[in-house]
């Protein structure tokens, strides 16, 4: 097989020009978080999307562009800032974006030119993985890179360890960058979605060899073209660090990746959730777990979760007023722990989208982080080291010298769907947060459902470095933003 060059393909639609010039992504020099080229703090708000899902399906030959620009803008509206894409979706036959192997097809490209100036002019940004891997894997008969379809390889469990698919994927990371790495719409690319020892025979030996190649190619092409580089990560099927605890190496510490990115899957409390409590409890730990896997400060997220086994093997889709409580309490879980945002959700749903809830649930969160100064935020883990003066509820934290997010959640009262009780009887909660140099301190009380500020407090911190807060009387949870007072 001879792959073509990105160049020689004559029927690609011409390049449009970038409508506007979005500040490209970084991450901040003194924290493990993300800030703008002009040294704004960013956060990663958003979800998994797929462009043959309602939303997105109008992309496509531009069945209906208006319709997907309208969702767009309601999304910024939301306090959406990122989405995650995958470059092709395999499930069908017509959404690859290279047929044959090296091929790359017109209206796929178009496609993807159109979302990038979409996103550009409305100011969202797009977390970029170039394979499907999930269907690729399930649908491999079918899949242009096939040796039995005239591709490069014969067997999915060679993917990360044949040469001649190392050439097909740098070649289609080259076309990509080309095409559309100088858009500062591109947050990140995801080099290989849910890498895993079945793609390389059973073993990962060849991970870190593997993610050096195709980041460093990638790298090099961004820097020739653009003098820079759009930032990098990894991601994994959570549960393969318990399966393979070498693989934690490549994911969160290999030198070539910017951020590290997990998919939270939990069998027992996320995957088909009996309550909307433990669900949280389990994303503070994977945040906890995760973190303590970063040797050096570097941005984490997750970047997919939801009710897969519910969904896809149950057949159930969650009624929405539990599934908005499930999401919420996992992003808060998540961005309290330490994580970059409220985690990415896979909908799981049908047809494939988030509820209206859950979009609130969004807004609330992205109005919350504006309280924080992310790009100095050198945050711990502080979910063991927090106190609180009852066990009715569960805590959630992380804190600097000088700042912390907290976030409190009532766990010992259910209703019959098995949501925190709304009707539970009031109780006043003292909180501890070590790790506080002496001084005055703010603290932002936020309401998460209803999205706003529901008080402020002024507290000192003396020498013994802890933070001590009296909260007013809570049913359900609430949400502090700590700033120590210059």
């Amino acid at each position: 097989m001879q792959l073509l060059t990105a160049t020689s393909n004559a029927r690609l639609p011409v390049k449009p020009p970038s409508l506007v010039s979005l500040p490209w992504i970084q991450v901040a020099p003194n924290a493990p978080y993300f800030i703008t080229e002009n040294g704004h703090s960013w956060t990663p708000i958003g979800q998994n999307d797929a462009i043959n899902w309602p939303e997105f399906d109008g992309l496509f030959r531009r069945k209906n562009m208006a319709a997907v620009e309208a969702h767009l803008i309601w999304l910024a509206a939301h306090g959406v800032t990122c989405l995650r894409f995958m470059l092709e979706y395999c499930q069908t036959e017509n959404r690859y974006i290279e047929r044959p192997a090296g091929n790359f097809q017109f209206n796929m490209v178009r496609l993807w030119d159109d979302l990038f100036a979409l996103c550009e002019k409305h100011g969202l940004r797009i977390l970029l993985t170039p394979y499907d891997t999930f269907w690729m894997w399930i649908r491999w008969k079918h899949h242009p890179y096939n040796k039995q379809n005239g591709g490069p390889c014969a067997c999915r469990s060679q993917w990360l360890l044949c040469p001649g698919t190392l050439e097909a994927i740098k070649q289609r990371l080259t076309f990509a960058t080309e095409r559309w790495g100088g858009s500062g719409a591109l947050f990140a690319w995801d080099l290989w979605n849910e890498i895993h020892p079945g793609h390389a025979a059973k073993s990962t030996a060849g991970f870190h060899d593997f993610i050096g190649d195709i980041g460093s190619h990638l790298r090099e092409v961004e820097t020739r073209l653009y003098g820079r580089a759009h930032l990098q990560t990894v991601s994994l099927f959570g549960p393969v660090l318990y399966a393979h605890p070498a693989v934690a190496d490549a994911i969160f510490r290999h030198p070539t990746l910017d951020f590290a990115t997990t998919h939270f899957y939990d069998a027992k409390t996320i995957d088909h959730p009996k309550n909307t409590v433990d669900s949280a409890l389990r994303t503070g730990a994977l945040v906890r777990e995760a973190l303590a896997h970063l040797h050096q400060p570097k941005p984490f997220f997750d970047s997919e979760h939801g009710p897969i086994h519910a969904f896809k093997d149950l057949k159930r889709t969650l009624p929405a007023p539990f599934d908005d409580e499930y999401f919420r309490h996992m992003q808060w879980a998540h961005l309290a722990s330490g994580g970059a945002g409220g985690g990415m959700r896979w909908p799981n749903r049908t047809p494939h989208m988030l509820t209206p809830g859950m979009r609130a649930a969004q807004r609330s969160l992205a109005d919350f982080t504006a309280l924080i100064d992310w790009s100095r935020f050198r945050r711990r883990n502080l979910n063991h080291e927090i106190q609180l003066s009852t066990p009715a509820f569960a805590g959630f934290a992380c804190g600097d010298a000088e700042q912390a997010v907290v976030w409190l959640l009532r766990q010992d009262k259910r209703d019959k769907e098995k949501r925190v009780l709304k009707t539970a009887k009031p109780l006043h909660v003292q909180l501890q947060v070590p790790g506080l140099r002496p001084g005055t301190y703010r603290v932002h009380l936020w309401d998460t459902v209803s999205g706003c500020e529901v008080g402020q407090l002024q507290e000192q911190v003396e020498a013994d470095n802890v933070l001590s807060v009296q909260l007013p009387s809570l049913i359900t949870d609430i949400a502090l933003a700590v700033q120590r007072i210059a």
